[in-house]
């Protein structure tokens, strides 16, 4: 389990895994496209509105969910890749 706590609106992310060609291809890192799909490991407690009341999270833990493409901060945690993106980089989460 990772120690990293988001603050406010943001989302910490495990990025899904890149899928191989069909030919059983895998490609390097540098070769291929990121997804832009994730699963949602810990979520904030909600940013503060102008009238002092914190704003629910429309996102929880477990969710997958769809992000742009150059969005958020990669980050090492428990020697995995994450990502942290605020909720509104969020575009939608996979039924």
């Amino acid at each position: 389990m990772t120690k990293i706590k988001p603050l406010g609106n943001r989302v910490l992310l495990k990025r899904s895994k890149a899928p191989t060609t069909k030919g059983g291809i895998l490609l390097p890192d540098s070769a291929q496209k990121k997804p832009q799909e994730g699963v949602v490991i810990a979520v904030g407690p909600g940013k503060i509105d102008e009238h002092g009341k914190r704003d629910s999270m429309q996102v929880k833990e477990g969710d997958v969910v769809l992000f742009s493409a150059y969005s958020g901060t990669e980050v090492i945690g428990d020697d995995e890749e994450l990502l942290i993106i605020s909720e509104e980089e969020i575009l939608g989460v996979m039924a």
